[in-house]
């Protein structure tokens, strides 16, 4: 049996365990991330703040999407490859969304794609998944969104909401998502919200009652300076040893100790 994973494979591990899911925006990033067995490898347009410095996701194009996505795919052998649709790419017609979900199949070489957006998402993710493009859903705090939120807060901390957002869970799963990405909405809701679909929640901020947890992996490993959100646990500060290492190899350029015999011809 192959050790690849795959939507369907993801689909039907619902209540066999927990899954967890990474974020890569390049080769070696995601060369290491699927070497250490993580089932589902998400390109996120989280690379947006990542790796291109912007203060948010919205500048992000579909053409920079297929770029990251093609070269994480390149470094990936059994993960779950997940492409995010970046904003703008599904918003302006079902058949442009259409399109840009198989650019990433076709030409990066992508799983899947993810979508956000609840029951008004439903129709086109349905077309999209009978039409084989196996779908991610995303609710809670979707952060294409965040100009209408106001920011980036809890969702579904009032019952209206909470509500909404459970309807929302049900519409997806109904439509054909594989899995459906939770993002900072209160623990209660999470539970509620796992217990009522049949398709795995992957958590971000969902709380610990979620199918699976997916985090960015930069945050993971302190890669970013002091960003830390309440959700993100901090497993190492490689940061710090990177800036210590970096700052030791100048050092020695500048003294003349390196190179030295040993790294000369």
């Amino acid at each position: 049996m192959s050790d690849k994973w795959t939507a369907q494979k993801i689909k039907q591990f619902k209540g066999k365990g927990r899954l967890a899911a990474l974020t890569a925006h390049d080769f070696s990033l995601a060369r290491l991330v699927d070497a250490a067995g993580v089932p589902i490898i998400l390109v996120g347009d989280s690379l947006g703040m990542y790796a291109q410095g912007n203060d948010n996701t919205l500048p992000v194009t579909m053409d920079q999407m297929v770029y990251h996505t093609t070269i994480v795919a390149r470094g990936v052998k059994n993960a779950l490859v997940i492409a995010d649709m970046p904003f703008l790419s599904y918003q302006a017609s079902d058949n442009e969304a259409m399109r840009n979900a198989g650019r990433f199949l076709k030409e990066a070489h992508a799983d899947g794609v993810k979508v956000e957006g609840g029951s008004l998402r439903a129709p086109l993710i349905r077309r999209m998944v009978e039409n084989g493009i196996p779908v991610m859903g995303h609710i809670g705090l979707t952060p294409q969104s965040i100009h209408a939120f106001g920011g980036y807060k809890i969702q579904g901390r009032t019952h209206p909401e909470a509500q909404r957002l459970l309807e929302d869970a049900k519409a997806l799963d109904e439509a054909g998502v594989f899995s459906l990405v939770l993002e900072c909405v209160p623990a209660a809701l999470g539970a509620e919200i796992t217990a009522a679909v049949s398709i795995p929640t992957l958590g971000i901020g969902g709380g610990p009652a979620c199918d699976g947890q997916i985090l960015v992996t930069h945050d993971i490993l302190g890669l970013l300076g002091d960003f830390k959100p309440r959700f993100v646990k901090r497993y190492a500060d490689l940061g710090e040893q990177v800036v210590k290492t970096l700052k030791q190899y100048r050092e020695e350029v500048e003294q003349g100790a390196f190179p030295d015999a040993e790294h000369s011809y």
